[in-house]
């Protein structure tokens, strides 16, 4: 039987979404055991993005099947009296067996809050990157208007040892700035390994006036990492949702 779920979880203490051999601090990990304290079978739990190191999520969805039928209700309870406090599902359905969280998605919306203002937020520092400073938005909107369509985004991607297909589908970046805080949204097919950050830390360097806003097709050309700018910090990223589009709803 497969179960599908949408997960959210504080990443501040997790060494990213991928189980680890050298570390227990993993989402999927502590869901996996989750899992099997909840229904006493093993199984992998899979996530649609694998989110790095000290990322969160809002709308993670995550899929895992069961030899033994489960009632999804009461297994969804078991599931969140055994996680830790920072992991939380909601949502536990049956779902068709050809569903699969990662291959199945049609679009992931991740969402970067960059503190632009003087006054700090002190109780959401986990959460948000305290920059404190003012940026140029406008000049920020040029440029992700040129990151945005399908490109080539090798620049944007940490992973330098990667071997497959680095061309993805932007199909929104929005920003939008109010009471001192910058939001940045990406919508798009599938993201490389750091590129959320890496195009945020790219966009902040046009805002900083470092490098001007037509700079992005150079960049997006050279398919070169040391091309863009530098890697924002992980906390103020979330993987906000995932979409399945109308033929697989949840």
């Amino acid at each position: 039987m497969n179960y599908r779920m949408i997960v959210q979880y504080d990443g501040t203490r997790y060494e990213g979404w991928q189980r680890q051999t050298r570390t227990a601090e993993t989402a999927q990990g502590k869901l996996e055991a989750a899992v099997l304290a909840a229904s006493g079978e093993a199984a992998q739990v899979i996530g649609a993005g694998r989110t790095d190191a000290g990322v969160h999520a809002a709308g993670q969805t995550a899929n895992f099947h069961l030899k033994a039928p489960q009632d999804a209700e009461a297994l969804e309870a078991r599931i969140n009296e055994a996680l830790p406090d920072d992991i939380g599902v909601f949502a536990l359905r049956e779902a068709e067996e050809r569903f699969h969280s990662r291959f199945s998605a049609v679009e992931k919306t991740y969402r970067y809050r960059i503190r632009t203002g003087t006054e700090k937020k002190v109780f959401e520092r986990r959460f948000v990157w305290q920059y404190g400073k003012p940026l140029d938005v406008p000049a920020m909107e040029r440029a992700a208007a040129l990151l945005t369509g399908t490109h080539d985004f090798t620049s944007f991607c940490a992973n330098k040892k990667m071997k497959k297909s680095a061309v993805r589908t932007l199909s929104v970046i929005r920003l939008h700035e109010e009471d001192g805080e910058l939001v940045i949204s990406y919508t798009g097919s599938g993201f490389l390994q750091g590129m959320a950050r890496i195009l945020t830390g790219t966009l902040v360097e046009v805002g900083e006036g470092r490098r001007p806003a037509e700079d992005m097709a150079r960049v997006l050309a050279a398919k070169d990492r040391q091309a863009a700018g530098f890697t924002a910090p992980p906390q103020g990223l979330v993987l906000a949702s995932v979409s399945y589009g109308e033929e697989i709803a949840f």
